[in-house]
């Protein structure tokens, strides 16, 4: 039975990120873990952290197996135990779901401190994949003036190809959700309930 890694990472209880990554997990058949990022935060990463990692690239260990056996130091294994929960979702996972909102032109910095928590050198996951539903206060799309600025899309796939070697990646967006709530983009509501609607419809 494949297994779904289901976070979440929008500030707000109700996002429109969160109800298009629930809408995907509705759907799932198989067994899921589900994480919010938000309501309960990952630390940031430490100085033994690093020592783990330059670690793992010393002793050529690139099976994450193995990762626990560079682990010498209380303050090493103070960070592993953050680490171990953690990773092992991660690595049981078939699918990993994310639901993470645009901030400032990138992602949230609870699902950046995940990514960091959770990703060593010359790590590989091929094999699984990622869905990405995502929400932006504006437009970002292909051809549209903001494109340029989008380091959302843009980042995590290339992240989670360039250092998990996972090409199979889905991106959904809703797009101009701020035109709810900016009265510069009033008149663009029509698009964003369009956007909205045919996000639900793909995931």
């Amino acid at each position: 039975m494949t297994h779904l890694l289901h976070l979440d990472s929008s500030a707000r209880r109700t996002s429109f990120s969160r109800e298009l990554s629930a809408r995907y997990a509705e759907t799932w058949e198989g067994t899921r873990t589900y994480r919010d990022l938000a309501a309960d935060p990952v630390p940031v990463i430490g100085e033994a952290w690093t020592e783990i990692c330059d670690a793992l690239l010393t002793a050529r260990i690139t099976d994450p197996a193995h990762y626990a056996d560079v682990v010498e130091t209380p303050d090493q294994k103070k960070a592993w135990a953050i680490v171990e929960p953690l990773l092992t979702e991660l690595l049981e996972a078939d699918v990993v779901l994310i639901g993470a909102p645009m901030y400032n032109f990138s992602i949230p910095a609870a699902l950046k401190t995940w990514i960091d928590q959770v990703t060593f050198p010359r790590m590989s996951l091929r094999g699984k994949a990622f869905v990405i539903a995502g929400a932006r206060g504006g437009t970002y799309a292909p051809g549209t003036p903001r494109a340029p600025f989008d380091h959302h899309e843009r980042y995590l796939r290339d992240f989670i190809a360039g250092h998990y070697d996972v090409d199979d990646v889905r991106f959904v967006h809703a797009e101009l959700t701020n035109a709810l709530v900016d009265p510069h983009l009033a008149s663009r509501d029509g698009e964003r309930k369009e956007s909205r609607e045919a996000a639900l419809k793909a995931l």
